[in-house]
This record gives structure tokens, sequence and C-alpha cells, in this order.
């Protein structure tokens, strides 16, 4: 539980951290669901 704290601790102090901590889940998601969607299986011989 010390991690929980120091991060919430940590994000106290720098409130700026939340957005850019938002931001960055933000785009590796759009980013696996692109990864996902370009991939195409071609069935068969």
């Amino acid at each position: 539980m010390s991690s929980t704290n120091s991060l919430k601790a940590y994000l106290a102090d720098h409130p700026r951290m939340i957005g850019a901590l938002f931001t960055i889940l933000m785009l590796l998601s759009q980013a696996g669901t692109v990864a996902a969607g370009g991939v195409q299986a071609q069935p068969g011989p």
C-alpha cells in the first residue's frame, strides 16, 4: 500500500501529471485498437 500512497502524494504535488498520464493511457489504448484492426486474416490457401 505504500506505493499507492506515494503515487497519490506525487499526483497531489504535481496535478499536471494527472492529465499527462490520462493522455498517455488514451493514446496507448487507441494504438492497440488500430494495431488490432489493421490485421487481416486470410483463410485457406
